[in-house]
């Protein structure tokens, strides 16, 4: 399988859920570099310093809701802030625990969420959002 993606950035401090993320990807050969960052703070840091290195942005984020300090809410509200060549070519895919359906909604909401997907990341899931994002 081609990757469907060049670049996937995992934003999540579990390392057990990051492990498991990252052997889903390889698995199925998504995408061709994953860089994974273990706190909103330091996904935002990435970004203010690569902002004009097109090759290390990401393509694709997995963004995890609930981290200490900047969790994922607060990573989407600082990334709106972001230059419109950062925004309109990274896209970002929810992948929290349980939520309720209302904050599923609000969440999808977000111009630059693409989706929301349940803990763990699955071959399946995995393949439904290659058809999304494509």
């Amino acid at each position: 399988m081609e990757p469907v993606v060049g670049n996937v950035m995992i934003i999540d401090d579990n390392e057990i859920d990051n492990f498991v993320t990252r052997r889903v990807l390889e698995n199925v050969k998504f995408c061709e570099h994953i860089n994974i960052i273990t706190s909103g703070e330091e996904a935002l840091d990435f970004f203010e310093a690569n902002q004009n290195n097109k090759d290390k942005l990401p393509d694709l984020i997995f963004l995890d809701l609930n981290m200490p300090v900047v969790d994922g809410f607060m990573f989407l509200f600082e990334f709106d802030d972001f230059s419109e060549h950062i925004k309109s070519n990274c896209q970002i895919v929810i992948l929290s625990g349980a939520l309720e359906k209302k904050s599923v909604h609000k969440i999808l909401k977000n111009e630059y969420v693409t989706d929301y997907i349940n803990k763990p990341l699955t071959e399946e899931t995995l393949k439904k959002l290659s058809i999304l994002i494509a």
